[in-house]
């Protein structure tokens, strides 16, 4: 068995494998080098993620961002991202580095695991759906200003976190059937008793492991992932046609517009071509999504595909390919919900405003506080 596969899922690939030559040669060697320190990796980006995502939530929840509904997405987007990271941290610490050096995988891991794949799985689905919402939402209030204010409502803002939640796990209803707690023996290597282990793995006979494969693969990943390259698009397209405008402007900039009388019956020209700050921080805003939306989908079209194939080309695939790429699909998905701060601070004003008021309200006390002390001592 391989031990160090995903999940601890036990891998026994029988002859019906041993004529295929799924992701094998130099390029398996790369992955396998990343695997091997990927504990460390991902230790790293959950532990600057669930900081990075904590930060959202405390600028995201400020009074003068909290009432947009796009910031509400925003911020539960970044809460269920927090739990994603905080609950891989104690994961990661078992699986890579305690668990490899010992002989014995007790049931209550087997139990750990069952429940890290779900729980992982269930708030992914959610932040997929959360990032879909925030597309959707984009695309109306740009393609339909004038409809925006009566469809993009705060209840149906409230609404849409809401299926966000509550859609996932029923989505994945077929995957807790799949895998199961299997119980194995094993040779221990000092004393050459047999010891029982116990591991995740999948029941590979039947329909329901192709219905959860295919769930999982088009319904959860490839068609969002479609729906968000069309909208992506679209908003590169207005972005495009915005920038086209703006440029047409700065040319057309010099030529009088507007024809002005004042109090003394003087005629002057007024311009009035250039851009309404409004329509500045729309164009930022639409950027700073598209960055998101783009992340996302390069973290996800790659599972979407893989999990696709895993349905079609049946077990051995899922065995030698999906599991190979397990530990690399987990640090795209990591990161992608790790960087949302970076890109929040880079691509907003507004974000970096609120952060800054955050940083300096916390800072002022222990500086008003020092400041007290010190003239105390002199005081004294």
């Amino acid at each position: 068995e391989d031990w160090r596969s995903k999940n601890n899922i036990s891998v026994r690939v029988g002859s019906e494998c041993s004529g295929l030559d799924y992701c094998s040669g130099e390029f398996r060697d790369v992955i396998l080098a990343y695997n091997s320190i990927h504990g460390y990796v991902s230790l790293l980006v959950c532990l600057f993620g669930t900081l990075a995502n904590a930060l959202n939530v405390a600028v995201l929840t400020r009074r003068d961002l909290a009432a947009a509904p796009i910031n509400r997405l925003l911020k539960w987007l970044a809460v269920a991202d927090v739990f994603v990271m905080m609950e891989y941290v104690p994961f990661a610490v078992y699986r890579y580095l305690i668990l490899p050096a010992q002989e014995d995988r007790p049931h209550s891991w087997a139990v750990y695991m069952l429940f890290h794949m779900h729980f992982t799985q269930i708030l992914h689905t959610a932040s997929i759906l959360l990032t879909l919402s925030l597309a959707v939402w984009r695309y109306i209030a740009i393609k339909y200003p004038s409809y925006s204010p009566m469809l993009c409502t705060d209840r149906r803002c409230s609404m849409a976190i809401l299926i966000s939640f509550i859609l996932p796990p029923i989505l994945c209803i077929p995957s807790y059937f799949v895998f199961t707690i299997h119980k194995d023996f094993t040779i221990d290597m000092s004393t050459g008793a047999a010891m029982k282990v116990y591991f995740v793995d999948s029941n590979f006979e039947g329909n329901l492991y192709q219905i959860n494969f295919w769930v999982h693969a088009v319904f959860i990943k490839l068609l969002p992932c479609v729906i968000l390259t069309v909208i992506s698009a679209w908003l590169i397209r207005a972005l495009y046609r915005a920038n086209t405008r703006k440029k047409a402007l700065k040319s057309y900039n010099a030529c009088p517009t507007d024809t002005v009388v004042n109090g003394n019956g003087n005629i002057f020209t007024r311009k009035s071509t250039k851009r309404s700050k409004a329509e500045r921080r729309t164009d930022r805003t639409t950027k700073m999504l598209l960055a998101v939306l783009l992340l996302f989908l390069i973290t996800e079209f790659p599972q979407g595909i893989l999990g696709l194939l895993s349905g079609v080309l049946g077990r051995c695939f899922f065995k030698r390919c999906y599991d190979l790429f397990g530990e690399l699909m987990d640090v795209l998905a990591l990161l992608n919900g790790a960087i949302n701060f970076v890109l929040y601070c880079s691509m907003s004003r507004q974000f970096r405003t609120s952060f800054g008021q955050i940083v300096r309200a916390r800072c002022a006390p222990a500086q008003r506080a020092a400041s007290q002390t010190e003239l105390q001592t002199t005081f004294v």
